[in-house]
């Protein structure tokens, strides 16, 4: 049965593999592309939506402008130029194809569209959440009861059982906006959360990479183009492994959607550290039930790497993207 979902993101090199990842992928119907701000401003990143589509030929779905800053704090000066590039796509934004004009779209709209849809088509919408949860928030307080109405929503953060990447203990998406992602953790929406303890493991090697850029496909020329930057910045921060040559951590998120049974998971109580600045967006999984909360979240805690990286490969490199 096709899963129809919302990607909600902030484009973003690994963004962009897994919106590509996505779109090959008959187990997904993609619905809209969600974007906020994150590894570049909110408009930035919709603008990076807009082009991924347009190399894949899929402009037929809608994007829709989202939050600019998180719910109560400011945004971290700089975005994540030192991972993405000025523009968020590895520096080759502007290679890749013209965009026609588009209406001037009030920001935030993104959550009135998560949960439109979400209402109008109860347990049939699952959202891909790859960047900061802003969004997911703001939806829930404009209707508390898509809650009960979303299938589902697949967190790319979080870390359990290794480091943070933006702090000992916490990684981008959660720490930038601590308070929005508790409040998706807290609404009773059913989460799986796939962050650093399986994506740090799904690195892809220099034979797939190289199968990546043999492609003709315009859209894979894009991400192969587009991770020339992240490599690099992952390489002079020693963040990849022997034998890796690069890694897209929002791409195990859509693995997961499209087959769980790559990962391992374990129902855990999950809460989000909003409190202190030392932990500040920590995902505490309560592996004793110490704190007397119930469960909350499915947390991948292994992964088929292997599998899972040979899946993305054979997709890209075999779908027959539009001409």
């Amino acid at each position: 049965m096709t899963k129809r979902v919302i990607i909600d993101t902030d484009p973003g090199v690994d963004d962009c593999a897994a919106i590509l990842l996505a779109l090959a992928s008959p187990e997904l119907q993609v619905d809209a592309l969600t974007v906020s701000y994150g590894n570049g401003s909110m408009p930035r990143c919709a603008d990076n939506a807009r082009r991924i589509l347009a190399a894949a030929r899929r402009t037929d779905i809608p994007v829709y402008p989202g939050a600019e800053g998180p719910l109560i704090r400011p945004p971290t000066a700089g975005w994540a130029s030192h991972i993405h590039g000025g523009d968020a796509l590895g520096e080759v934004a502007d290679e890749s194809p013209a965009l026609e004009p588009v209406e001037n779209r009030p920001a935030r709209r993104a959550a009135v569209e998560i949960a439109a849809r979400a209402l109008d088509t109860p347990g049939e919408i699952t959202v891909l959440a790859l960047g900061r949860m802003t969004n997911l928030a703001l939806a829930l307080r404009l209707a508390p009861e898509i809650a009960d109405a979303l299938a589902g929503v697949v967190v790319m953060g979080g870390a359990v059982r290794v480091p943070g990447n933006v702090s000992p203990v916490a990684t981008a998406n959660i720490h930038e906006d601590p308070e929005a992602a508790a409040i998706l953790y807290d609404s009773g929406v059913p989460i799986t959360q796939v962050g650093l303890d399986v994506c740090d493991r799904c690195g892809f090697s220099d034979h797939q990479f190289e199968r990546l850029r043999a492609s003709s496909a315009p859209a894979v020329q894009l991400l192969v183009s587009a991770s020339a930057y992240t490599r690099a910045a992952y390489r002079r921060l020693g963040r990849l492994a022997e034998g890796e040559a690069v890694r897209y951590n929002d791409v195990p998120a859509v693995a997961a959607a499209v087959d769980p049974s790559l990962m391992t998971m374990q129902r855990l109580p999950v809460a989000v550290d909003t409190g202190s600045d030392l932990t500040r967006g920590q995902t505490v999984a309560d592996w004793y039930g110490l704190m007397g909360r119930e469960a909350n979240v499915d947390v991948c805690l292994e992964v088929d790497a292997e599998r899972l990286t040979d899946m993305v490969v054979q997709r890209l490199t075999n779908h027959p993207w539009a001409a």
